[in-house]
């Protein structure tokens, strides 16, 4: 247990990315599904680039380019920034087709419905059509918090002192690999534990929302 504090302070970092590229890909996630959704040509063409980008290219390398290359165009950002920026951007392309299959999932009549009461598109979309989808994002969302929590390990190589990191430095020091990655196992499951309930509630809440007409 003499590796605990050190290995915790790993794990704070990790929280902190894990929450920022948490909050960067719901953003991402909602804007792009939206996009995909939307009759004109040339947004649903920019939400498709960036999802076919970032799904279909590895993290590692979109974390690579972005610390890499990006100081070739004058770009030059911190590593823990390019962490939370780069997970949260991939991850965000996972959650748009997320947001666009949930909200395609809503029953027709209930756009019938919104053009009857005369709402404007983006009024019913607010008040009628997400909420009924929410409950049914909420699962996948969770999935994705989950691997975007795996993957965070992946910024210890661009020298970020996550969780990952601290545990390598100690292994290098110490040579008790057993005691160091059993810890490191343990952090790594009570964060996604942490996730997981707070999905759960989530899920709980959306749900009420729905039976209670809607999600204000």
């Amino acid at each position: 247990m003499r590796f605990l504090p050190t290995l915790l302070d790993g794990a704070w970092i990790t929280v902190q990315i894990t929450v920022l590229a948490i909050l960067l890909a719901l953003f991402m996630g909602f804007v792009s599904g939206l996009m995909r959704l939307s009759g004109v040509w040339a947004v649903r063409a920019v939400a498709s680039v960036y999802i076919e980008i970032f799904r279909g290219t590895s993290a590692l390398v979109q974390l690579f380019w972005m610390f890499f290359v990006l100081p070739f165009f004058g770009i030059s950002l911190d590593p823990f920034t390019v962490g939370w920026i780069a997970l949260g951007l991939n991850v965000g392309a996972y959650g748009g087709e997320v947001v666009r299959g949930a909200i395609q999932a809503v029953p027709r009549g209930q756009y019938e419905a919104s053009i009857a009461l005369n709402m404007s598109k983006w009024l019913a979309m607010r008040r009628i059509i997400v909420p009924q989808a929410l409950p049914a994002m909420v699962p996948p969302w969770g999935n994705l918090f989950i691997e975007l929590l795996k993957a965070t390990a992946l910024v210890s190589l661009i020298t970020i002192s996550d969780l990952t990191f601290r545990a390598k430095q100690l292994n290098d020091q110490t040579f008790q690999t057993v005691e160091i990655f059993t810890l490191v196992l343990f952090l790594y499951l009570a964060i996604a534990l942490v996730i997981t309930g707070v999905m759960r509630i989530v899920e709980r809440w959306t749900g009420r929302g729905l039976a209670r007409g809607g999600i204000k």
